[in-house]
């Protein structure tokens, strides 16, 4: 048996559930945060057969596509204002995805 951990965005989160759900897949979702823009993430744990890893793996990957947005939350250095610290400047970046992390599971019950 194995657990799949998949970290994704909050804003795939709830497809991403629901696509495993009606796969017959039991997830376990949390709320949290983390990254380069501090951005709300859902961490989804799915314990499975041995099997099934290669099948979660293709749902959450079918299920969160990349996409791009542009964000002025990055700081930049700009000589103008040096004296006043950093300054606000527009930057792409890349959203969605998933970080996937498969481990061993060494014992399991269902209570």
């Amino acid at each position: 048996m194995k657990i799949v951990y998949a970290i994704v965005s909050s804003d795939d989160g709830n497809r991403v559930t629901d696509v495993l759900n009606e796969n017959h897949f039991s997830v376990t979702r949390l709320a949290t945060t983390g990254g380069f823009l501090k951005k709300g993430n859902s961490t989804l744990m799915v314990g499975t057969d041995d099997d099934k890893v290669d099948e979660v793996i293709r749902l959450i990957k079918d299920t969160c596509g990349k996409r791009q947005k542009i964000t002025c939350n990055v700081p930049s250095p700009n000589i103008a204002s040096i004296s006043s610290g950093y300054m606000m400047m527009p930057m792409t970046v890349e959203l969605g995805g998933a970080t996937i992390f498969v481990t061993d599971v060494e014992r399991f019950e269902k209570i």
